[in-house]
């Protein structure tokens, strides 16, 4: 499979991993676990084979747990908002669960600063569609997370300043 290049793709290619892993589909995906994966991150960052140096670093499936185990700080209770979210994509309005997750981060943030509004954006994210995941299957699958990062700037940015996805949380 070709390594994805761009910011947009490789979004795409997490935010895949992340469903499958929240929905428990295994859609290509091997099985693996978050310790064997780190190992074979880091066994390929000691050996980089010629030409395998720019995709040895990309990992969806670690990066999709990355993001999850950021979304594990975020403990608010998610019922009333995604009770929202829901009754709001059964009318096909899909861009709730983005003015939802806008409004908890900035909330969250401004309680934790050193957190950071990016961040809090991104377990927000992450936490309640893991929460709609487990309650209704069918809405996570509509929800457009994928646009959602990808046109936020300051979350692209914070991701890009920092080496992109690669070196998220590293």
């Amino acid at each position: 499979m070709k390594s994805p290049r761009t910011f947009e793709e490789q979004t795409e290619c997490i935010v895949e991993a992340l469903l499958s892993d929240l929905l428990g589909e295994d859609e290509g995906f091997a099985p693996r676990s978050l310790e064997t994966d780190c190992f074979a991150e880091s066994q390929a960052a000691r050996e980089p084979s010629a030409g395998a140096e720019a995709s040895s670093s990309f990992d969806s499936v670690i990066i999709a747990s990355r993001l999850r185990r950021l979304g594990d700080q975020y403990n608010e209770d998610l019922e009333q908002p995604a009770q929202h979210i829901i009754a709001a994509v059964a009318k096909g309005k899909v861009e709730k669960f983005g003015v939802m997750v806008d409004s908890l981060s900035k909330s969250w943030s401004s309680l934790n600063p050193e957190l950071g509004y990016e961040r809090a954006f991104l377990a927000v994210s992450v936490k309640l569609l893991a929460y709609l995941s487990r309650k209704v299957p069918a809405v996570a699958r509509q929800i457009q997370l994928v646009e959602l990062i990808n046109g936020n700037r300051e979350v692209r940015g914070y991701i890009e300043t920092r080496g992109g996805w690669e070196n998220f949380e590293n």
